[in-house]
C-alpha cells in the first residue's frame, strides 16, 4: 500500500475547506487530520499534527499563507506547502517560493487536479500550475549565463515536464535533455530539481504571466 499523505487544511472559507476535503478524502492516500481558517491557527496546528502537506489559502485576514507558510516551513522540517490562490501575479508566486512554499496552484484553474498536486508536493516535487508558466523566449537575455536551448527546457522543467516529454516536445533524444539538464544545475550550483525550480521563478529565469 502506498504511505499516507497527511493533509491540513487552511483556508478563512469554510465551505472552500468543506469542498476541498471532499476531493481529497476521494483519494484512498490520502487523510485529511485537520482544518485552520487562518494563518495562526495553522501554524498551531502544523505543529501539533505534523502533516505531511499543508495546503495553504494566500490571501488570509489576519496571518496571512505568505507568513504562515514562513514560519511552518522553519518550524516543521518535515512539513511541505502547496500555496493554493485566486491570485496568478508574479510578485505572489515569487513571494510564495521565497517564503518556502513547494508549490503554487489556482483555485480557479480549469484543469486543477488538487490529489495529484498533493502527492506530488509530498514526493518532493515542486508543483506550478500550468497556467503560471509561459515560455520564455527572451528569457536567454537575463543574464542567467544559461544558453537560449537550456532557457527552454528549464521552461519546461518548471511546467513539471520529465526528461522523456522534454525530449519528445523539442524533438532531442532523452539522454541530450538529461545533459542539458545537468550543465543547468551544475552552471547554477543547485543539486535538486525543487530547488532548481524554486531558483528559476525566484530569479526570473522563466516567465510568469
Amino acid at each position: 500500500m502506498p504511505e499516507e499523505i497527511t493533509v491540513l487544511l487552511v483556508d478563512d472559507h469554510a465551505l472552500v475547506r468543506h469542498g476541498f476535503r471532499r476531493i481529497l478524502e476521494d483519494e484512498e492516500q490520502i487523510t485529511v487530520i485537520g482544518e485552520a481558517s487562518d494563518g495562526a491557527e495553522a501554524v498551531q496546528m502544523a505543529r501539533a499534527l505534523c502533516p505531511r502537506v499543508v495546503l495553504m489559502d494566500c490571501a488570509m485576514p489576519g496571518m496571512d499563507g505568505l507568513l504562515a507558510t514562513r514560519e511552518i516551513t522553519r518550524t516543521c522540517s518535515e512539513t511541505r506547502v502547496l500555496m493554493l490562490s485566486m491570485h496568478s501575479e508574479d510578485t505572489l508566486v515569487r513571494q510564495a517560493i521565497e517564503a518556502g512554499a513547494r508549490g503554487y496552484i489556482l483555485k480557479n484553474a480549469m484543469n486543477l487536479d488538487l490529489a495529484s498536486a498533493v502527492k506530488r508536493v509530498a514526493l518532493g516535487d515542486f508543483v506550478l500550475c500550468t497556467q503560471l508558466s509561459n515560455r520564455a523566449e527572451a528569457a536567454s537575455g537575463r543574464g542567467s549565463g544559461l544558453t537560449r536551448r537550456e532557457v527552454e527546457i528549464l521552461q519546461l522543467i518548471v511546467e513539471g515536464k520529465s526528461n522523456k516529454e522534454i525530449a519528445t516536445q523539442l524533438n532531442l533524444s532523452s539522454n541530450t535533455v538529461g545533459v542539458h539538464r545537468a550543465n543547468i544545475m551544475r552552471g547554477l550550483g543547485i543539486h535538486k530539481t525543487a530547488e532548481l525550480v524554486a531558483y528559476a521563478i525566484r530569479k526570473g529565469l522563466v516567465d510568469i504571466p
